[in-house]
């Protein structure tokens, strides 16, 4: 599975969850390497900004000012970026932020929409989200996804995203972990659960 593509969705509470994707991931073959991160904009300006823009991931920046013209930028930057540079799987995080800035609002939200009131993980936004699987998602031929009703024919034209992997990081307590926690021990070691799905 890990040569094929994949969407990973992941519920954001801290900084430090990236460090627990990437210690769940690392063991995964060449996924790593081969993967698309988007991330919120302002980690453009941090220490792996460099590195994340060389590597070709994307900085997405929120705000109903900037909703339309950045989900352009995405598709425009898959269509650039993703194929070429050989990625496989594409990360993001569709609640749009930690859990602590978006947990009110989100709550707002579903009771305004009669939508499931969550505590622990937020409703996700899904602007990125359906960019994501309409440009890489796998492709229709005359209504058809695939080589579906036909003989399979030999391509190296990419299939398109063959998962969607739902993985859910749930810390003891409610208490998330942030990168300073990670690289400077301030806790006490803990037991960090992840849910894939």
């Amino acid at each position: 599975m890990t040569e094929d593509e994949a969407m990973v969705i992941v519920n954001h509470q801290a900084t430090g969850d990236v460090c627990t994707l990437m210690m769940c991931l690392q063991d995964k073959g060449t996924v790593v390497r081969k993967m698309m991160w988007l991330m919120d904009h302002v980690f453009k300006y941090t220490n792996f900004g460099v590195v994340s823009l060389i590597h070709g991931d994307f900085f997405i920046r929120q705000g109903k000012a900037y909703r339309e013209k950045q989900l352009i930028y995405l598709k425009d930057h898959l269509d650039k970026y993703y194929y070429n540079r050989d990625r496989k799987w594409i990360v993001l995080f569709p609640e749009g932020g930690f859990l602590r800035k978006r947990r009110e609002t989100s709550q707002s939200f579903a009771k305004k929409n009669d939508l499931p009131y969550l505590t622990h993980v937020t409703l996700p936004r899904l602007g990125a989200t359906q960019i994501i699987l309409k440009t890489l998602g796998p492709q229709q031929e005359n209504g058809i996804l695939g080589t579906e009703g036909s003989p399979p024919v030999q391509s190296n034209k990419a299939k398109g995203l063959q998962w969607v992997i739902d993985m859910t990081i749930a810390y003891p307590n409610a208490r998330p972990m942030d990168i300073q926690t990670w690289i400077f021990g301030y806790r006490d070691p803990t037991v960090t659960h992840v849910h894939y799905r």
